[in-house]
């Protein structure tokens, strides 16, 4: 933990910790200073809720033919100048459209929805970065176990700790980025490579949690074969059962400088990628 500034508070929930004043937002845009502690300010706020087919997570070996209810707000601690969901990720409660939903209405939603359909296997928190508002993944988490649903998480992972150890007993399925094995290229993006891989260590330790990883290999920037090489022989050191997706970049948001990644190069870095894991998929081809 960070050592606060006088007049400020420290937030615990991600790398950056930022230094926050009363009534401040950090970084996130999702968390405020509030009497003398950081909140989820964004708690049970959704900009987006959609019925998703699990694939579409991307969960490929968990439950296949499933749907989940996908659940968002607003908010992210990253930057990533590619970013597919920037209005809502890069945006506060001022920016963006949202409707308030509690843990117990959205876990009744879910439960609705499988009654209508056995496909049906749980809520899955997504689209911005759920774990900003780490505290309403966990409130709904509880209820929707009780409820006999599934929990999925679809994260960048970039989480202190604490957080992800709450959180994990929790989880059923999860989905982390893996942007790079290149500390450069996380700080491009404001995040932390060593705290990602933390995370992803974390989830896969825990027997429970089913784990995929993803790599969007984005045009000359981390579409090497060297680097994937290195991205998989870590991910079969933690677990060589990890299923990854090595998926294809299209221009977005701030990165428009730079055409699609060549579909043959996805296909060559997924073939990198098989050398060391058993379960390797691509994407957006």
């Amino acid at each position: 933990m960070c050592e606060a500034d006088a007049g400020t508070i420290v937030c615990p929930v991600c790398p950056r910790h930022c230094h926050l004043r009363e009534g401040a937002l950090g970084t996130c845009r999702a968390r405020r200073c509030v009497g003398g502690t950081v909140v989820d300010d964004n708690y049970g706020r959704l900009t987006s809720i959609a019925m998703d087919p699990i694939e579409k997570k991307p969960i490929a070996e968990w439950h296949p033919g499933g749907t989940v209810l996908s659940v968002g707000s607003y908010g992210c601690n990253l930057r990533c100048p590619f970013c597919q969901n920037w209005e809502i990720s890069q945006a506060s409660a001022e920016e963006v459209p949202w409707r308030e939903v509690g843990p117990e209405e959205l876990v009744a939603l879910a439960v609705e929805a499988r009654h209508r359909d056995p496909r049906v296997l749980g809520i899955a928190y997504t689209y911005n970065e759920p774990l900003v508002g780490w505290e309403y993944v966990r409130d709904t988490a509880r209820l929707a176990h009780a409820a006999s649903l599934a929990n999925v998480l679809v994260s960048n992972g970039c989480a202190c700790e604490p957080i992800i150890d709450e959180l994990a007993p929790l989880i059923d399925a999860a989905n982390i980025d893996l942007k790079s094995f290149s500390p450069d290229f996380y700080r491009t993006c404001g995040g932390d490579l060593e705290q990602v891989k933390q995370t992803i260590a974390r989830l896969a330790a825990k027997p429970t949690c089913h784990l995929e990883v993803t790599t969007l290999a984005v045009t000359d920037a981390n579409d090497s074969e060297a680097e994937m090489d290195a991205i998989a022989t870590w991910l079969a050191d933690v677990d060589p059962q990890i299923v990854l997706h090595v998926t294809r970049f299209f221009p977005r948001w701030r990165m428009q400088d730079r055409g699609p990644t060549p579909v043959a190069r996805v296909y060559r870095l997924a073939d990198v990628a098989r050398s060391h894991l058993a379960h390797v998929h691509v994407g957006n081809c």
